[in-house]
């Protein structure tokens, strides 16, 4: 068994990645963030659902600002350029990848 939270740190910049699971085609990860330059657009080859599991954050997908808080979720399709704009510092993400 295994704790979601385990060694769960936030560097001074960016985002730290640590994965959970890979079984076929999905890929889990936790993502914990901190500060982030709202400039840096994602274009993704595979569609994410992400869920805030602590902290806050905001992002823009298709042209639409989307304010997260614990327990709120999005899915992002693939090859749709998105930005996280802001973050709480230690925001805590769970993300589920379908390639």
């Amino acid at each position: 068994m295994k704790n979601i939270y385990f060694k769960s740190k936030s560097s001074k910049r960016g985002e730290d990645f640590k994965r959970i699971l890979k079984c076929g085609n999905v890929v889990i990860e936790r993502i914990v963030s901190s500060k982030v330059d709202p400039k840096k657009v994602y274009v993704q080859k595979q569609d994410e659902w992400v869920l805030v599991l602590k902290g806050r954050a905001s992002l823009n997908l298709l042209g639409k600002v989307f304010k997260l808080g614990k327990g709120d979720f999005i899915f992002i399709p693939a090859k749709k350029r998105h930005r996280v704009l802001k973050v709480q510092k230690g925001t805590t993400w769970l993300a589920i990848h379908i390639y």
